[in-house]
């Protein structure tokens, strides 16, 4: 670093060590204190810009706790090199989960701490003593809103501006704010796909309905079947996820899209479109784009960025946001103001699609990575898609299956966990793709569920 490094704190009032603080931060985003350099000790910084040494160590303990300086005993204290922020996959831990997608941090903890300490260092502090504005189109999570309107603004989902988008506490949440907001009569009933993800019935049970299953075929979910469900129970909402469905990774069809669009506007039937698993752009017209007064479409960053960033989206249907905006304000409040003004933060960070682009091609090599340890086995994949889908050969049971790959310290899921509890379960499993841990440990735990596949353990019932 350059010795004459001298930061201008003549109008920093009574925090100085705020204001050096702040100096030092800027320095080091600006590149005048590059990555690596020591930064001059307590006492000649001190000395320099005429304030006292504890000022200086207060200033150099806090960028020290956030990352941006590093203390060496004996070396003296240096600018950090944040790319090593980043965590390296666990070795070899004990217990190998592919339950659920676990992306690497390529970058999205520096995101998310940058965002963080922007809003705490910037925020107007009314915005930490308050409830959110529930009023939809309030100035609270406005600019987020424009944000994701522009983000998506190539997605086919239908003409939408930012008053029809309708935030909650991540894709899950939203999803059950919808169901509230349409679901009538004591006991409704909801559709969903013959194998969904078990997050589908979860919401509709905690809504009190009941859930009818509608069997597909290799284009989506049959039409024939989805009408006859729709009469013969008077379905309020089909439930649905049209570019991957979880957990078989089939997409449905532009051509069947139309034709359950169909069905839907005929008998004035609400679609879902649960739109969180393909990491590329989409393959055919989601259902808001279909059915404009009828589909919503829900999304989030948990697959794409990261999932510790609770937050969802909706795009109502015409006319129905601020009907579901006082669902969100009647369950919620609403997303609090520093957690909009963080995601804000975060999908406008000029690192973001490069960060995004490293996610894809990191689970992309992970995908086809499990593929090639599997190959001779039914695996239905997709390299743009974090899931496997894998057929179990004869003598395998779904559930026995996994419960022998936990003894072997893997975790999957069993095909049970994507049916409804009175219908039969094929003989399959889903793996998650985990890129939280080392390439090693990641190739040893899907050459222990080939080994599974490979010896299928015989069962005799009496």
């Amino acid at each position: 670093m350059d010795t004459m490094w001298r930061p201008d704190l003549s109008r920093a009032g009574r925090s100085k060590y705020k204001a050096l603080a702040d100096a030092l931060r800027k320095g080091i985003a600006d590149g005048m204190l590059p990555k690596g350099s020591k930064v001059p000790p307590v006492r000649e910084l001190a000395y320099r810009i005429s304030v006292t040494p504890g000022t200086v160590a207060r200033a150099y303990s806090s960028l020290i706790d956030e990352g941006l300086l590093e203390a060496g005993v004996g070396r003296g204290t240096f600018v950090a090199d944040r790319k090593v922020r980043a965590k390296e996959p666990v070795d070899w831990p004990a217990t190998v989960s592919f339950r659920s997608p676990w992306m690497p941090d390529v970058g999205q903890s520096d995101l998310l701490r940058d965002a963080m300490r922007n809003v705490a260092e910037n925020a107007d502090p009314l915005d930490l003593m308050q409830y959110p504005n529930q009023n939809l189109g309030g100035a609270d999570d406005r600019p987020l809103r424009d944000t994701i309107r522009s983000q998506l603004e190539d997605l086919p989902v239908g003409n939408f501006t930012a008053n029809d988008i309708v935030l909650a506490h991540g894709a899950q949440n939203a999803m059950l704010a919808v169901l509230q907001t349409v679901l009538e009569g004591p006991e409704p009933v909801v559709l969903i796909e013959q194998h969904a993800y078990a997050g589908f019935r979860r919401a509709a049970e905690l809504c009190r309905a009941r859930v009818v299953a509608v069997e597909c075929d290799d284009e989506g979910p049959r039409p024939d079947l989805l009408q006859e469900a729709v009469q013969r129970h008077r379905a309020q909402i089909f439930l649905t996820s049209a570019e991957v469905n979880n957990p078989t990774l089939r997409t449905t069809t532009p051509r069947r899209r139309r034709e359950i669009a169909s069905v839907a506007r005929r008998f004035g039937m609400h679609v879902l479109d649960d739109d969180c698993y393909k990491l590329t752009p989409a393959s055919g017209e989601s259902y808001r784009a279909l059915l404009p007064d009828l589909g919503w479409y829900v999304s989030s960053p948990s697959k794409s960025l990261t999932p510790s960033l609770r937050v969802g989206w909706v795009i109502a249907p015409r006319f129905r946001a601020k009907d579901l905006a006082r669902t969100v304000s009647f369950g919620s409040f609403g997303l609090a103001r520093p957690l909009t003004d963080i995601t804000h933060a975060v999908l406008n960070d000029p690192r973001l699609p490069d960060v995004l682009a490293k996610t894809r091609e990191a689970m992309a090599a992970r995908v086809r990575l499990a593929v090639n340890h599997l190959g001779g086995h039914d695996v239905t994949w997709h390299e743009d898609v974090p899931l496997l889908w894998i057929s179990l050969p004869g003598g395998w049971r779904a559930s026995r299956f996994v419960r022998q790959a936990q003894d072997r310290g893997v975790l999957l899921k069993s095909s049970e966990d994507f049916v409804l509890r009175d219908k039969r379960a094929p003989h399959s499993i889903r793996m998650a793709i985990n890129a939280q841990i080392a390439t090693g440990c990641f190739e040893a735990a899907v050459d222990k569920i080939r080994d599974l596949l490979d010896n299928p353990n015989e069962e005799i019932t009496v």
